[in-house]
């Protein structure tokens, strides 16, 4: 009982950290944005998750997690987890480059509304009427934070961009699911390594320069802290508390990173993005309610 209990301790501390360190990515992003352009951003991030996590696994050998290796049958799935994985991170750096950290910190929770409609219509997924009110408060939440300026009507470009890479996460969420019972480290492998490759040959094609050996190591680091460890702690945290349990804990992320935008970058704080934070607080809530609700019930 004590070794469960123990177990349990550890998964949700994992999982409190897995959300933490995937929530420093959108700030420090943002300061890493003054000297790096932004798909060589994204390249860099997938590069230092797929390269960290492929060193991790080296001192792994005889872990669980490495069991089922992917086949022939998955690659169309693993095909595309790696195109989405090279456009979305584009898509949000350009947003973070745009626009204000903390805006593209809570938009990030759009990612949920975008993965549940796309499991709805394609997996024919059952969608819970407290989770359709989850995402009619996060959408309105999101539209919101959108908006370019209190007095306007008019979308930014950064939330724009943000959202975008949300879809495409939604998408890739779903192709992911779908061989989530393989190899994790071989999932996070293929898609640091192709998805920060692709990237790159991206950014060499648009001409972006490559930055310095200092803010090169920089990136990578923060990709392999904020993507590869984030992942990897997220599925230790899964094989004790559930899937769901565990997506519950992860919700924190977004607000964790809105946080460390005001506290570290002193981002400005408007009327309409207090009103943005409090509706996204409820929309959050009632997808951990849900999700727990539904862990929990036989």
């Amino acid at each position: 009982m004590e070794i469960r209990t123990t177990n349990k301790a550890k998964a949700i501390l994992y999982a409190f950290l897995a959300a933490v360190f995937y929530a420093i990515n959108v700030p420090v992003s943002k300061v890493l944005l003054n000297e790096v352009g932004p798909t060589t951003m994204a390249a860099l991030l997938y590069l230092g998750a797929g390269i960290g996590i492929g060193i991790l696994s080296l001192f792994n050998k005889n872990d669980s997690l490495k069991s089922q290796k992917l086949t022939k049958n998955d690659l169309p799935f693993v095909v595309g987890m790696i195109i989405l994985d090279i456009v979305a991170p584009i898509f949000l750096m350009l947003g973070i480059s745009y626009g204000s950290s903390a805006n593209a910190s809570l938009l990030g929770n759009f990612e949920i509304v975008a993965t549940t409609v796309i499991a709805l219509f394609i997996f024919k997924e059952t969608v819970t009427k407290r989770l359709w009110m989850a995402i009619a408060f996060i959408t309105l939440s999101s539209v919101l934070l959108s908006l370019d300026g209190a007095d306007s009507f008019k979308f930014s470009y950064g939330s724009i961009f943000v959202l975008s890479a949300t879809v495409c996460w939604g998408f890739e969420n779903n192709c992911t699911r779908s061989i989530s019972s393989k190899s994790t480290y071989e999932i996070v492998v293929l898609k640091g390594l192709f998805s920060g490759l692709g990237a790159l040959i991206i950014a060499l094609i648009k001409g972006e320069s490559i930055p310095g050996i200092r803010y090169v190591l920089e990136a990578m680091t923060l990709g392999f802290f904020a993507y590869g460890l984030s992942i990897f702690l997220y599925v230790r945290a899964q094989n004790i508390l559930g899937a769901a349990k565990t997506s519950a804990y992860y919700a924190i992320a977004p607000f964790v990173g809105a946080f460390l935008s005001f506290v570290f970058l002193h981002e400005q704080l408007s009327w309409m993005y207090l009103v943005a934070l409090i509706i996204m607080v409820v929309g959050s809530v009632l997808v951990v309610s849900d999700t727990l609700f539904r862990a929990l019930t036989p």
